[in-house]
């Protein structure tokens, strides 16, 4: 009578047994997977945030890259920064006019670099209504005027200098990346004479071209 006993006690223990040994399986199974995955978003994370670092590293560059062109008067270097397709936008103020601003591709631009007896009408002065009529190398040299930015502070798709003039950079160019130099002035003229030159870039066949010089200023 005690065998069967046994056999009963032996089998309930197998079974015990084993199935303690399918869980300790299954949860080992579970973390190492946890583990795995974890260590994937991790690595994810990582790699992206690599990537964006270098990208505003490589935008910063290229914008300073022609600022530097234009502080050095060497204008036909930054020709072939300019967008393909789109060309080369020039607004006096904060205040982008699609209608009336000058656009420029790449070969006008080069153009009208050499032959600098041609004069464009650019906009309205601030204060005087006084229309700016002057050659491309002659607009670039004195009111783009990129030496004033040698030293000045530099925000990267993110614009934090505003004058009274509205800002419509962001409507009218929704996708686009900017770069923003900020000259505070001078204390002889209580820093109204600040300055603002924003390059604004588009991404074409995977790299980044200039569309956009927009300037502003201290306005009435």
């Amino acid at each position: 009578m005690t065998k069967p006993c046994a056999s009963k006690t032996h089998s309930f223990k197998l079974a015990i047994g084993g199935l303690l040994a399918f869980l300790l399986l299954a949860t080992g199974c579970h973390s190492v997977e946890s583990d795995v995955t974890v260590s994937n978003q991790s690595n994810a994370y990582s790699s992206t945030s690599v990537t964006s670092d270098m990208s505003q590293q490589t935008l910063r560059q290229q914008a300073l890259r022609i600022q530097r062109a234009l502080a050095n008067k060497d204008f036909a270097r930054i020709t072939n920064d300019i967008h393909p397709t789109r060309g080369v936008r020039f607004s006096m103020y904060a205040y982008v006019r699609p209608e009336s601003d000058k656009v420029f591709s790449r070969a006008q631009f080069a153009q009208y670099l050499q032959q600098s007896n041609i004069r464009f009408t650019w906009g309205e002065k601030d204060g005087t209504g006084d229309l700016l009529i002057t050659p491309l190398p002659t607009y670039l040299d004195t009111w783009v005027k990129g030496a004033t930015f040698n030293d000045a502070s530099i925000s990267l798709n993110e614009l934090k200098n505003n004058g009274n003039s509205i800002n419509n950079l962001k409507d009218v160019y929704q996708n686009s990346e900017v770069v923003e130099f900020y000259h505070k002035g001078s204390d002889e003229y209580a820093g109204m004479d600040w300055r603002v030159l924003r390059l604004v870039f588009d991404e074409y066949q995977g790299k980044r071209y200039l569309v956009a010089i927009i300037n502003d200023q201290w306005t009435v």
